[in-house]
């Protein structure tokens, strides 16, 4: 079992691996400042990109160890 640790926001990095209550994971594929906020980049497990906007502050669940341990890409 993977340990999940909660990050802000400005704190995430390339490569970090998200993962969402169901269990679906997202990996970090760009990370941008925009104004206050962040604008996170992200590809699915299926290879199909997405993108969200957060307050830098706000919190995401990562896999602890990301960004070098669980790559999707690999």
């Amino acid at each position: 079992m993977k340990t999940i640790e909660l990050r802000q926001a400005r704190h995430l990095e390339v490569g970090d691996t998200l993962v969402n209550v169901a269990g679906h994971v997202y990996e970090v594929t760009k990370v941008t400042r925009i104004g206050r906020g962040i604008r996170v980049q992200y590809l699915t497990a299926e290879g199909r990109p997405g993108r969200f906007s957060a307050a830098p502050e706000s919190l995401s669940r990562v896999y602890a160890g990301s960004p070098r341990e669980t790559p999707l890409s690999a």
